[in-house]
């Protein structure tokens, strides 16, 4: 049977960020992880962590640091009663100084071969799953990999490269937030996305939406 999963983008997003940090003591929960954890955990969403590693191919710190990571990652997801399903990361980059791990992968956001791992590993549906992260290379992994996509305007985003291939389904500011919207739209009450916070360029609703209106500012054009 088929499971439904919440793929999370990692630095910025889940835990604070700390560039290239493999320091299990740095690794912290941003403000409201946590209830957003457990609220997607009670409605029945696999907790998935998808994240991009390139300090192993730059040479920062070896493959192996990423264990203490991942373990750290599971005791804060026990912390608040709630288990961590899966933790992938990519250790590629084509500018990467390692030649074992400098070259163009499959694996690395944007593109969603990590993803389609987790989903083959759980028996994940696609279709009825999400991406959170707090920039587009996110919300393009997602989208490519058929999940709906939620993206955290909360500065990290800094280029603004948008087009439809990278145009988030919501736009939120912290992640319980988008804990909340997903449990709401998950409710069998709200028949479809576009019943609870309409996103498409073309509807003729961007005075009404506050995401396109964000997206407008930043020179999306639709």
């Amino acid at each position: 049977m088929s499971r439904r999963a919440v793929f999370l983008d990692k630095d910025g997003t889940l835990i604070h960020n700390v560039p290239y940090n493999v320091d299990p003591d740095k690794i912290q929960l941003t403000e409201g992880a946590a209830i957003a954890l457990q609220r997607l955990h009670a409605a029945q969403y696999d907790l998935i962590v998808i994240t991009n590693q390139s300090g192993v191919a730059r040479g920062y710190f070896p493959e192996t640091a990423l264990l203490g990571v991942e373990q750290r990652l599971h005791e804060l997801f026990a912390a608040v009663g709630v288990p961590l399903m899966g933790f992938y990361y990519c250790p590629h980059h084509p500018q990467g100084t390692l030649p074992t791990y400098a070259f163009e992968c499959d694996c690395r956001k944007p593109r969603p071969g990590l993803i389609y791992q987790a989903a083959q590993d759980h028996a994940i549906d696609l279709t009825q799953s999400w991406f959170i992260g707090d920039i587009l290379h996110d919300v393009e992994a997602g989208r490519a990999a058929g999940c709906r996509t939620v993206l955290l305007d909360n500065g990290n985003e800094t280029e603004w490269e948008l087009s439809e291939a990278r145009l988030p389904h919501h736009l939120v500011t912290d992640l319980a937030e988008a804990a909340r919207l997903i449990v709401a739209i998950a409710q069998p009450r709200v028949q479809a996305v576009d019943d609870l916070l309409p996103i498409s360029p073309y509807s003729g609703l961007l005075e009404a939406n506050p995401m396109m209106q964000r997206l407008t500012e930043v020179g999306y054009g639709g």
